[in-house]
């Protein structure tokens, strides 16, 4: 599959944008077990034009974790083509447009998912940026508004149209938010149109390698992206790429498992403070499936989410492993 003149192999796996998740550490450990691509944390337009320093930290990438990508998200053209500028000289190799997340305060602003409800505009901030830029441009956004109006199948081609180089779609619309199960059956029917000639991702509930086969298998899709089923398992893309390439995969050794926990919660705090980096990394600790159906776990649990110092994290965590996984 190529996105441009970005070629990322047979079946790529990617990591999906996810906001206070995809930060550096998090994306350079996944593309080390396996993942093709990976993008950062969506990117305000209006705060980039600003100049916010917190939204311009978020365009620091690593050379170790090419092919990257820089999403921006916004609902006024002009910004998101000044921002779209802004973004190509930090030099990743593409600019995502999100038109997918379905959060009040960016879908009810208008941005986001909330582009579902005017899509002239969606499709003239699409155009205006392809032609603002000489990276490839992508889009990444939902079967549409609510159950009512899915709108994908139409609208697909005609952001193909815009000039993009790929689509992303998540398999639910934007009054489901994450919840039920995500529908493939229109990003399938999107990927068979004859009309659709960039390469169709798909995105939701991608938690195991077998999920990932029945994306490719079932559906067509020429790429997946895996989110929520990578927070806390940065091996799900050892374990998916391993599945897809032999028909089968061993899983990585439990210690394996730990070390990169470790890793992050080393890297998180590194890269900000001890106390903020603890509460950033809390949502990979309490996302794990390492952790998941250990007996008597709830107080553990308990502790570990409540640690303040790293000492405190290590010495649970070093708990667990006698306990459990000895």
């Amino acid at each position: 599959m190529k996105i441009g003149n970005i070629d990322l192999g047979e079946r790529p796996v990617m990591l999906a944008p996810m906001e206070d998740v995809t930060d550096p550490s998090f994306r350079l450990i996944c593309r080390e077990q396996g993942a093709r691509m990976v993008y950062t944390e969506f990117v305000s337009s209006e705060a980039l034009v600003r100049n916010i320093a917190s939204t311009a930290r978020k365009l620091n990438i690593d050379d170790r974790e090419r092919p990257v990508a820089i999403q921006i998200y916004g609902r006024d053209p002009e910004a998101m083509v000044e921002a779209a500028k802004m973004v190509e000289d930090a030099g990743p190799d593409l600019i995502d447009i999100n038109f997918g997340c379905p959060v009040k305060k960016v879908a009810g602003k208008g941005a986001g998912a909330g582009m579902l409800r005017d899509i002239p505009k969606m499709l003239a901030i699409t155009e205006a940026v392809v032609k603002a830029v000489n990276l490839p441009v992508t889009v990444k956004t939902r079967l549409g508004w609510d159950c009512e109006n899915k709108i994908i199948t139409d609208l697909g081609p005609r952001l193909q149209d815009c000039g993009i180089k790929a689509i992303t779609v998540h398999g639910r619309t934007r009054s489901q938010m994450y919840t039920g199960e995500a529908d493939w059956s229109l990003i399938g029917e999107l990927k068979a149109d004859p009309r659709m000639e960039i390469p169709v991702i798909g995105n939701g509930d991608i938690t195991t390698p077998e999920k990932a086969k029945e994306a490719f298998d079932r559906f067509g899709v020429d790429g997946i992206m895996i989110g929520r089923g990578s927070i806390g398992a940065t091996w799900i893309f050892h374990d998916v790429e391993q599945y897809l390439r032999t028909g089968s995969w061993q899983p990585l050794p439990d210690a394996e498992k730990f070390a990169l926990l470790r890793r992050q919660i080393r890297e998180s705090i590194d890269r900000i403070d001890e106390y903020r980096g603890i509460l950033h990394i809390r949502r990979h600790l309490a996302a794990t499936p390492l952790f998941k159906g250990l007996p008597d776990f709830r107080q553990t649990r308990i502790r570990l989410l409540r640690a303040e110092t790293s000492a405190e994290l290590e010495q649970i965590i070093c708990e667990i492993e006698e306990k459990y996984f000895n």
